[in-house]
């Protein structure tokens, strides 16, 4: 269109400017376009019933010419609502996401640990937190927080640290820029995270006359840098001298929708490739050269060769403290590390060898550079044993025969085996992803959803809802345990509410598996790792008796078709059952607290006492002093 096209303006209230702006905004990759804001989710209070409620509901009724539907969907709680989105996110490989609206004070805040967690994962979300009057007339309102240094400070304020982005809306001519700068951001492959524009009740319902070419569509385009030629060079100089090269596949490979290239790579040079709880799927499991998970959740194939390797290909990865297992997996003194990042952040970690460059680009150019290169015959025949090796006792740990209770490793094989190639499993905190990353052999990169850069208890309820709104077509099941359960369970409510179809697989042990096992292990008892009634003496530790939530049939309460098994066998009946539902249902299934779980074969620092009373904490500390001994800063 010409600039006379745009001429003039429209008269609008800041959130109603914000909601057309939103629905014209658009992501392109590879000549691929994505409608950015896809839809909202929002509760609504005095801080934004009259605003973006408004704005939302005449949307949906009287929408203006060039106007797109926002699609709309109320949430019971603020944090599921941001993990929802951030989970729609991910599996969108970060080209769409949703906005999420919240009342002033508690409404808003209780969206902080959905930023940190979405922020923590790189994962693009778009969050609109009320905010207290702008004019100050009414001062202070109701729920705001007053801090008597400043008249500046608003509970909003906690959300600088968790976002990528923070702006506060003070007049509706700050309107534009902000929102310029939240597509920026969201759009960006290094930077993305959550995106917070904090907007003041009485700034929302305030009219404007805006310039209509805000209102244009707009596409904002993702970048693919590719790697500069002096850099890849030296990768390559590296890799052709290293004699045990390895790769960390991490989540920019499947965001950056590399896993072709990732395969070809391995194919070409016969370097081995681990994953990260984020990358894992980039390399199916069954690829020669795929040797599992590492570091701290890993398993032996993925560890043993990252003992000994010397050189390690970082690909989108951070290298979190588990995937290093704290600085100890290793553990060859003469290791060096290439790490291939779009963020020079994460490229310069380890003292790499820095490629800044996507993902898929960067696998393109290394192929081609080594054309010709291949490691040693000794070194393949030393992946393939110990592929083997891991894929057997894989088996093992799927097929146990634990008794009285299941292992929870037998859910999860049943699952593995249950499961279509394009299906999605979701996990997050606890035991579970520990086992999932070790164990689960994923055949695509959309099949295994585990968060586990935030770690958040709750995330896998409401994560369920935002899958399955980006990806319709596939069979999501959401393995949550009941301390989760009992974290966030009401978006089980939105889920019926949209007509969500989620498979939900409650593992119920009366306990927080995960911390137990780690409190044992560092001298600390379990204490408050079991629910548990108080005994007579007043104490946790004296004799108690185990009580816990009848999780089944608080399912059923919210709206879901529950089934109760109690053996593996049953499970894979009711699995049968729940895929050939057209509705949320529940598979609910006792397992053993204690495990057993996968054989370890790494380490994770957690600090224990290094004084006590109690034998089994100067124990432990012996321990501790031991196990960090090979910890060391890679230089």
């Amino acid at each position: 269109m010409s600039n006379e096209a745009y001429a003039g303006t429209v008269r609008l209230t800041v959130a109603q400017a914000t909601i057309r702006f939103l629905t014209n905004q658009y992501s392109e990759r590879d000549g691929v376009e994505h409608r950015l804001i896809e839809g909202a989710f929002g509760i609504f209070g005095h801080g934004n019933v009259a605003g973006i409620g408004q704005a939302l509901l005449q949307n949906e009724v009287d929408p203006a010419e060039g106007e797109d539907e926002m699609p709309y969907i109320m949430p019971r709680n603020e944090q599921g609502a941001v993990h929802a989105a951030a989970a729609f996110a991910k599996t969108r490989d970060r080209m769409s996401t949703y906005m999420v609206t919240a009342s002033i004070g508690p409404g808003s805040l209780n969206m902080v640990t959905g930023a940190a967690l979405a922020t923590t994962n790189r994962l693009p979300v778009l969050l609109l937190p009320s905010d207290q009057f702008a004019t100050r007339v009414p001062d202070p309102v109701l729920q705001q927080l007053e801090d008597p240094t400043t008249l500046d400070l608003t509970v909003n304020d906690a959300f600088r640290p968790v976002s990528r982005f923070f702006d506060r809306v003070n007049r509706p001519e700050q309107l534009i820029p902000s929102l310029l700068n939240a597509m920026r951001v969201l759009t960006d492959p290094a930077e993305t995270g959550a995106v917070v524009i904090a907007m003041p009740q009485d700034v929302q319902a305030e009219a404007h006359d805006w310039p209509v070419e805000l209102f244009r569509k707009r596409v904002w385009h993702v970048r693919r840098p590719v790697p500069e030629p002096a850099a890849l060079e030296r990768a390559v100089a590296a890799i052709k001298a290293a004699r045990r090269p390895m790769v960390v596949a991490g989540g920019g490979v499947i965001y950056s929708q590399a896993s072709e290239e990732l395969r070809a790579f391995a194919s070409a040079t016969g370097i081995p490739v681990a994953d990260t709880q984020a990358g894992k799927g980039a390399i199916n499991f069954d690829h020669p050269c795929a040797i599992g998970g590492v570091g701290s959740t890993g398993g032996d194939s993925g560890n043993h060769i990252a003992d000994k390797a010397d050189l390690v290909i970082g690909i989108g990865t951070r290298y979190s403290d588990f995937t290093t297992a704290s600085k100890t997996q290793f553990k060859n003194p003469e290791v060096r590390f290439v790490n291939i990042n779009v963020r020079a952040f994460d490229a310069a970690k380890q003292s790499a060898e820095m490629v800044v460059a996507d993902a898929r680009e960067a696998l393109t150019a290394l192929t081609t550079a080594l054309e010709g290169y291949r490691v040693s015959e000794d070194y393949s025949a030393e992946v393939t044993a110990e592929r083997e090796g891991w894929l057997a006792r894989t088996q093992e740990c799927y097929h146990r025969g634990h008794g009285p209770l299941p292992a929870q490793t037998e859910v999860f094989g049943a699952l593995n085996e249950l499961m279509g190639e394009e299906d999605i499993v979701i996990n997050a905190a606890g035991s579970m992803p520990g086992d999932l990353q070790a164990l689960w052999q994923a055949r695509t990169p959309v099949q295994y959803h585990v968060e586990y850069a935030f770690s958040c208890m709750g995330y896998e309820v409401p994560a369920a809802l935002g899958v399955k709104l980006a990806r319709p077509q596939s069979e999501v099941v959401s393995i949550v345990g009941d301390g989760t359960y009992q974290m966030l369970p009401m978006e089980l409510a939105t889920v019926v509410q949209e007509n969500i179809k989620v498979i939900y697989v409650l593992l119920q042990n009366y306990g927080f598996a995960s911390i137990g096992s780690l409190s044992e292990s560092r001298g600390s008892q379990r204490f408050g790792t079991r629910y548990r009634q108080r005994g007579q003496g007043g104490h946790l530790q004296d004799e108690q008796k185990v009580v816990g939530v009848d999780i089944a049939a608080n399912a059923e309460s919210w709206g879901l078709t529950v089934y109760r098994v109690s053996t593996i066998k049953e499970f894979r009946q009711a699995y049968a059952q729940a895929r050939a539902e057209d509705r949320a249902c529940m598979i609910h299934i006792e397992t053993d607290l204690y495990g057993p779980n996968p054989p370890g074969s790494s380490w994770w620092d957690v600090p224990v006492s290094g004084v006590s009373r109690l034998e089994s904490t100067q124990k432990a500390y012996e321990d501790y002093v031991q196990d960090r001994r090979p910890q060391r800063h890679y230089l």
